[in-house]
């Protein structure tokens, strides 16, 4: 028998043993299509919610070609130095904001992992929590501190940090969750209490990998008070406000390319700090 005549004949033996891997039920196939419909009758009505018109988006990328030619060249003017000044302020706010956020979350993060706090119901409430405040964004609590601090980069600073604290908790808290358990054996069969269980059993473990979400949501939080700047929060985003509140797109395009190359910079310096914390914790 050729080689394919026996391909044929393994191919019907297993249609025969497995017919699910060949031919899907009917109920099955109903069912997919169902639910591909569903998804496209949401995507249609929604398109249709929003007025998703495309005149408009013809319309608006003629606008947008105008403010681009109003754009260049891109220029200074007079306030180099008083850019360069709210871009120190802009990324003083992230720095700050992700360090206090960084400080408050490591005992959060303890908290609420399962093999730190074996509690369920105090887990579930603490979780829940996180939830509640991971659900309102950067922006709504730099507005709410704008109007609770005033205007300047204190409001930004608050923002970030507010904003940052439980999403690194929880992820504190899953790296914790998911160390390995020969160091704590180690430290509990020495002798350790809970807290040297922690300090030498658990933190270096996770150090690393607290270190390198610390420095990834730095990176997104300079481009973050670069917002914040925009609603009253101080730093290089109000400046670019300013400058596009009155029609200056000379200026306005220069802000711009500022941001480009600052957050180019931060997010190198950023991702080679947080290769070689990698490569120092898996050595």
């Amino acid at each position: 028998m050729s080689a394919t005549a026996t391909a044929h004949v393994d191919i019907d033996r297993y249609k025969r043993s497995n017919p699910e891997l060949f031919s899907r039920p009917l109920t099955q196939r109903l069912r997919d299509w169902l639910l591909w419909l569903a998804f496209a009758a949401a995507v249609l009505f929604t398109l249709w919610w929003i007025d998703a018109n495309p005149m408009r988006i013809v319309n608006g990328l003629s606008k947008l070609g105008v403010l681009v030619r109003l754009m260049v060249p891109p220029w200074p003017g007079d306030g180099l130095w008083e850019y360069c000044y709210a871009m120190f302020e802009t990324l003083a706010m992230a720095f700050l904001g992700t360090i206090i956020a960084a400080v408050l979350a490591v005992p959060f993060g303890f908290l609420g992992a399962k093999n730190i706090v074996p509690n369920w119901l105090f887990h579930f409430g603490l979780r829940r929590f996180y939830d509640a405040f991971r659900g309102i964004d950067g922006l709504v609590w730099a507005l709410i501190f704008v109007s609770a601090v005033g205007l300047g980069p204190f409001a930004g600073v608050l923002a970030i940090a507010v904003g940052d604290v439980m999403v690194l908790g929880k992820l504190f808290a899953e790296a914790i969750e998911n160390v390995d358990k020969k160091p704590v054996e180690g430290v509990q069969a020495a002798g350790g209490s809970s807290p040297h269980i922690v300090r030498l059993g658990v933190f270096p473990q996770v150090f690393p990998v607290m270190m390198s979400h610390v420095l990834y949501f730095f990176e997104s939080n300079v481009r973050s008070a670069t917002i914040l700047g925009i609603v009253g929060a101080g730093g290089i985003g109000l400046q670019l406000s300013d400058r596009m509140r009155i029609n200056n797109w000379h200026e306005a395009a220069f802000i711009i390319l500022m941001i480009l190359a600052t957050v180019a910079i931060i997010d190198n310096i950023c991702r080679r700090i947080r290769a070689r914390i990698i490569e120092a914790g898996r050595a």
